[in-house]
């Protein structure tokens, strides 16, 4: 496993498959999904983490105070990242690279140099019962190369 923190990763000779990993269950399929697909084709696996910094503010006499976080969101996404790939594949030969930006935007951003994009899916869309939420939704629009979304199988209702 190896980490990177390039922003677009260049093309290889035998395909590459991006997956994006957020730590969801849904992502976690999406992973186990993207490692048979690229054993299969032989292709190059890169799991991505997307971070960014949240805004926050509290209001004052004189207006919002925007306020600092002493996060470390790149290290936490990293961990994570890590950490998931570690517990679904179990030391399988893939490459982590963690970046800031919204996760639509970068995901699609990767598909120029992808032959394949891979996305779990939640369905916590804007609308019950959405088939895909806004990520899926807007990478499977705006993509340069195929995309397959794995649905994360929801628990029935009570």
């Amino acid at each position: 496993m190896s980490t990177d923190s390039t922003a677009t990763p260049t093309r290889t000779d035998y395909g590459r498959i991006v997956v994006g990993v957020d730590g969801s269950d849904a992502s976690k399929d999406a992973l186990r999904w993207a490692h048979r697909q690229a054993t299969y084709t032989g292709s190059e696996l890169v799991a991505v983490g997307v971070w960014s910094y949240v805004t926050m503010s509290y209001p004052t006499m004189s207006g919002y105070v925007p306020t600092v976080n002493d996060i470390d969101l790149e290290g936490d996404t990293r961990a994570l990242l890590e950490q998931v790939v570690k517990e679904v594949l179990d030391g399988a030969p893939v490459r982590l690279v963690v970046t800031e930006g919204h996760p639509a935007e970068v995901l699609t951003r990767f598909s120029e140099s992808a032959d394949l994009v891979v996305l779990g899916c939640r369905g916590h869309g804007g609308f019950v019962g959405a088939l895909v939420g806004s990520v899926s939704q807007h990478v499977v629009s705006h993509a340069s190369c195929p995309v397959v979304v794995v649905r994360h199988p929801k628990e029935p209702h009570r």
